[in-house]
């Protein structure tokens, strides 16, 4: 399994591949090797800041040449017109690395002030704001950082590090018991310690888990407010609990009111605005 790092440096790489290839000919055809010069970030709009580290490493791993001066770090609500840092050094290093940087900053920083949102949404409640798998390939780790730095919760990375048993391998594996079975008999063989969520699409699912139990988390798919209120009171803080399916910004805290201890929001990742920024000579 690569570690964090090692996703980002790969990622860097690979990027930079599909974008310079073998060569910036428009950078390269008229700017002199040894010109050298400084670009700051403009922000354009409000927003949450994300990125800056991964922005770091861009630069760093194209050129380590090149001096960074952070003015604003990760996290930083920023507005129009503020300038989160300055880059100084070779002229064709700053070109070649601006759309990467802008690229990765642009979609953190979108995801982060998307989380926000949905943060303060919440405020009041106890009801954690989750992000799922629905991330673009390659850009889990990076936008998972994003949600985090958004006061958001990451769910499970990927299908690694948790159980997660849906409706499809509910399915599959012959109904609940038969499912939640599987899964235990699986873990000891393996020697695995990892938490079991289920999910459940009607009340005659639900009970099922609660006489089989075995699991952590109960994922309520697709429950209707008045149906997830109920649930939560069934369930009766004996798991933790989560709402998922169709919940929008408008919905979710009338979700959350119900009790639940999270809500995932697919939107956090999949369909997000990037942050308006660009990266011009000073």
């Amino acid at each position: 399994m690569y570690s964090v790092d090692e996703l980002e440096d790969k990622l860097i790489d690979l990027a930079f591949a599909e974008d310079i290839g073998d060569g910036d000919h428009t950078t390269l055809c008229c700017i002199p090797e040894d010109a050298m010069g400084k670009s700051h970030l403009l922000i354009k709009e409000y927003g949450v800041l994300a990125g800056v580290e991964v922005a770091k490493k861009v630069f760093h791993r194209f050129d380590p040449t090149l001096k960074v001066e952070v003015l604003m770090g990760d996290g930083t609500r920023v507005k129009k017109g503020d300038i989160a840092m300055i880059v100084t050094g070779k002229v064709r290093s700053l070109l070649q690395t601006e759309r990467l940087m802008l690229n990765i900053m642009q979609r953190m920083s979108g995801i982060a002030t998307m989380t926000a949102k949905y943060v303060e949404r919440l405020k009041g409640t106890h009801t954690h704001v989750l992000d799922t798998r629905k991330t673009t390939p390659g850009m889990r780790m990076l936008e998972k950082q994003a949600v985090k730095i958004g006061g958001g919760v990451n769910h499970r990375i990927g299908l690694f590090d948790m159980i997660l048993l849906k409706d499809n391998h509910v399915d599959f594996a012959g109904g609940i018991k038969n499912a939640i079975k599987r899964c235990h008999a699986y873990l000891k063989e393996k020697g695995l310690d990892l938490k079991i969520e289920i999910e459940v699409r009607n009340f005659d699912e639900l009970n099922q888990v609660l006489t089989c139990g075995g699991v952590n988390r109960i994922m309520l798919d697709n429950f209707s407010v008045a149906d997830t209120k109920k649930a939560v009171d069934i369930i009766n803080g004996k798991y933790e609990t989560e709402s998922s399916g169709g919940i929008t910004f408008d919905t979710i805290r009338d979700y959350a009111e119900c009790g639940v201890d999270y809500v995932s929001v697919g939107a956090l990742t999949h369909s997000v605005k990037g942050l308006d920024m660009s990266f011009k000579a000073c």
